[in-house]
């Protein structure tokens, strides 16, 4: 007699699916082709980013509540920011905004060690233990718009929130040949996200879209 697989197991498979789905339908079909980006997306839960009430939704097309002000961005945004860093597994990432952890899981499984700084504890304490399992991750709960000086200059720099303009303090932490993903803005309704890449001549900025993204919090100073 065939034994019934257990529940948890089903629930496995139903999520795997979805992520398949999700890089297929979401990622793939927007034109994302990093082989690295495509299989972290693949592999990380998305699932286990997101409050209990909203794991039904956890892979739509849209971004997701996550409490205390705070959303998970939306899978083909993950997607698009992760690739346009072109990262590889040489590369120190810092992250400004670690939010919901999601997006820095796919840094994790891509980049060599990334140094991910939120400023609200409660998230901080959450992702120390969601993200656990990954030894390439280094925490810190402080004002992300400051940067994290202590471990720069880094090859790669993330933000997942907007400020009005680039924080300087961030452009000095980044390496000569660095590239960082960012969003600015005032608006949540009048954003751009950015590909910045500092070279010794200055700096060259490239428009990849428009976004809405949560303000960045704190005193870049």
């Amino acid at each position: 007699m065939k034994k019934s697989s257990h529940p948890e197991d089903n629930n496995k498979d139903i999520y795997r699916r979805a992520r398949e789905d999700m890089v297929q339908r979401q990622i793939i079909s927007r034109g994302i082709k990093d082989p690295g980006v495509l299989e972290a997306m693949k592999k990380v839960p998305r699932e286990l980013f997101v409050p209990a009430e909203h794991t039904a939704s956890a892979y739509e097309d849209r971004p997701l509540p996550i409490g205390i002000g705070q959303t998970i961005s939306q899978p083909y945004i993950v997607a698009l920011m992760t690739e346009s860093l072109e990262l590889d597994k040489h590369n120190y990432v810092l992250e400004i905004g670690t939010g919901s952890g999601y997006q820095t899981a796919v840094l994790a499984e891509i980049a060599g060690k990334i140094y991910s700084v939120e400023i609200k504890k409660e998230l901080c304490d959450k992702n120390k233990l969601l993200l656990a399992s990954y030894d390439n991750i280094r925490f810190s709960c402080h004002d992300g718009s400051r940067g994290w000086e202590k471990y720069a200059p880094y090859d790669r720099i993330l933000v997942t929130a907007a400020p009005p303009d680039i924080p300087v303090r961030l452009l000095e932490q980044l390496k000569d040949g660095g590239i960082m993903v960012i969003p600015v803005g005032i608006s949540t309704w009048n954003q751009e996200l950015l590909k910045v890449i500092k070279t010794k001549a200055g700096i060259k900025k490239i428009k990849i879209c428009d976004v809405a993204f949560v303000p960045l919090t704190g005193n870049p100073g």
